[in-house]
């Protein structure tokens, strides 16, 4: 009897094996066809959207592309200055300012701007669905997943959440952002160069590049820190040169970016003050909860966020918790300054291994910086209806910046007193 059970164990294991990946098959099929599902839903506003008019300035879809893209490179092709917020309403059918993304954005962008509009919205859109699907194959990679189970999973939850969907809905440059930031992040010890050029996509917009140099910096990647904001300063220069130059000197350029500061600190959906604006930075959303705004909030917030992080992240390289010290400088970015909820897009990769942290470890702390950061990504339309119809739409702009900042601070909470946690790392 014994001999006959010794000789059947193989069989019996081989079965299971074969059971395991039978439904490492099945799920990966369905997260595939629900990732295709979703990518269609998302890529139509890109084909769908009408042509841009004066009339139909108020067009949601693809309106970053419109406003923030399309339209400046054509300006600066034009050889005028797209930073002038009166340059671009007197000459495009745009409805919002173009911020003060880097320079270098107008020629990295620029074959998206080149052909015509819908073209260029749908090569756009595109693009940026495939930078979501690299966020998932990185995510997977730093999890150790199966590479294809991984980013099956990843993807399809990146393209059916209201973050993932928002990217390509009004057409954000956050999907490639959000590449540079997690590339700086995972090659800054073994590829320093290639995280220094990653950290230099994710200067696009500074107020993503400034809080993480600054990070990157404290936590001993001062090679990536620096050369990363060196390549995104040069690479702008050729850009700013020919502005200053066109505009009539460096006091002109200057009275450009100041009318530019000046018009987006009063908009609706960019002023800290504002109580419709989607912001997620701790001052506008302590200002949303409290009604007080503190003088010199947003500078207030800059620096405290970031000189807590700062010590914070130190303290968990040295543990070697990486992946949550990852988190919480991707958190501490987004809650530092400026940022929409689509900002969190950033933090994938390091959430995807906390989250597995945290199922393994069963931490508090963890657990309610994951739920708390999943929630801008699970703040879907129908989420969003319910949240006016039983608290108004203050608690629908305001919830997902409470949710990030809750996340920061319970990261910041477990970092004050970290543990060595079982599981990838």
């Amino acid at each position: 009897m014994k001999r006959g059970i010794e000789a059947g164990e193989p069989g019996r294991f081989a079965g299971v094996r074969n059971a395991a990946v039978d439904r490492r098959a099945a799920v990966t099929v369905l997260a595939i066809a629900v990732g295709l599902f979703g990518a269609w839903r998302a890529l139509r506003p890109a084909w769908e959207v009408p042509l841009p008019t004066l009339a139909n300035r108020p067009e949601e879809r693809m309106q970053d592309f419109r406003d923030a893209l399309y339209f400046p490179i054509r300006e600066f092709l034009a050889g005028g200055n797209p930073y002038d917020p009166a340059a671009m309403f007197v000459h495009w059918p745009v409805r919002q300012n173009f911020n003060l993304y880097q320079p270098y954005h107008l020629v990295l962008h620029l074959p998206f701007a080149l052909p015509d509009y819908r073209f260029g919205a749908v090569a756009f859109a595109v693009v940026s669905l495939l930078l979501l699907v690299f966020l998932a194959v990185l995510a997977a990679g730093h999890l150790r997943a199966p590479s294809v189970l991984g980013t099956a999973v990843v993807a399809a939850l990146l393209v059916t959440s209201q973050v993932g969907k928002a990217q390509l809905y009004v057409g954000q440059v956050n999907p490639l952002i959000a590449v540079g930031a997690a590339g700086a992040l995972l090659a800054r010890e073994r590829h320093p160069r290639w995280a220094a050029l990653a950290l230099a996509l994710a200067w696009l917009k500074p107020q993503f590049g400034l809080p993480l140099a600054i990070l990157l910096f404290v936590r001993g990647s001062r090679q990536v820190a620096l050369g990363g904001t060196a390549i995104a300063a040069v690479a702008s220069l050729f850009v700013v040169v020919p502005l200053v130059v066109g505009g009539g000197g460096i006091g002109a350029f200057l009275d450009v970016i100041a009318a530019n500061l000046d018009h987006a600190a009063a908009t609706p959906y960019g002023a800290v003050d504002s109580l419709t604006a989607q912001r997620v930075d701790l001052a506008a959303v302590f200002f949303r909860v409290t009604g007080w705004l503190p003088p010199a909030a947003e500078l207030l917030a800059l620096v405290a966020v970031t000189a807590i992080s700062a010590v914070l992240v130190r303290r968990l390289d040295r543990v070697g918790e990486v992946a949550v010290a990852d988190l919480l400088t991707c958190v501490a970015v987004v809650v530092a300054v400026v940022h929409q909820p689509g900002d969190v897009l950033i933090a994938v990769p390091a959430l995807v291994v906390v989250a597995a942290l945290w199922w393994r470890n069963r931490l508090p702390c963890l657990g309610v910086a994951v739920v708390a950061l999943v929630f801008p990504f699970a703040h879907l339309h129908f989420v969003d209806t319910a949240i006016r119809g039983l608290m108004g739409p203050l608690a629908s702009v305001t919830v997902d910046g409470i949710a990030v900042v809750v996340a920061w601070t319970a990261l910041v909470m477990f970092a004050r007193r970290p543990r060595v946690l079982t599981g990838p790392s």
